[in-house]
This record gives C-alpha cells, sequence and structure tokens, in this order.
C-alpha cells in the first residue's frame, strides 16, 4: 500500500467506524474499505445503523430496504 493511501486520518476514521468485525485490516481506512466491499457487491458497515450492521448483510439490497423502511438516512 503506498503511502499516499495512508494520508487519511486513520485513527480519527477508525474512531467512527461501526464495523463489527474485529479482525478487519481495512478498519480506518475508508478507501480500502469501499473498494473491498464494492468488490463484493456490498457496502461498507458505516452505510448501515448498528442494529442492521450486526447482521453483517451488507448487500446493496439491504441498504435500499433499510432505508426505505427508515425512510432516512440513519
Amino acid at each position: 500500500m503506498s503511502t499516499q493511501h495512508r494520508q487519511c486520518s486513520v485513527e480519527k476514521n477508525s474512531a467512527r467506524c461501526n464495523c463489527t468485525y474485529e479482525p478487519c485490516s481495512r478498519k480506518g481506512v475508508c478507501c480500502e474499505c469501499l473498494q473491498y466491499h464494492w468488490k463484493m457487491g456490498e457496502l461498507p458497515a458505516c452505510f448501515f445503523p448498528n442494529d442492521v450492521e450486526k447482521t453483517y448483510d451488507r448487500s446493496v439490497a439491504r441498504f435500499v430496504k433499510t432505508y426505505q423502511e427508515r425512510g432516512r438516512w440513519w
């Protein structure tokens, strides 16, 4: 990984990250997290409220369903 990608505030991002998958090596490195999940057809944990994130269903369909049910961005 180049240092250019690590110039984000990993410490600040990690403090806000709601991902409950503890062995994740991408915590706080949002650009890597987003690329990884998008490649898998998913969205990162931060796109979901905590109760939904804990299900580990990070599919785009789950995001849309959650957004439609709650009628707002949480």
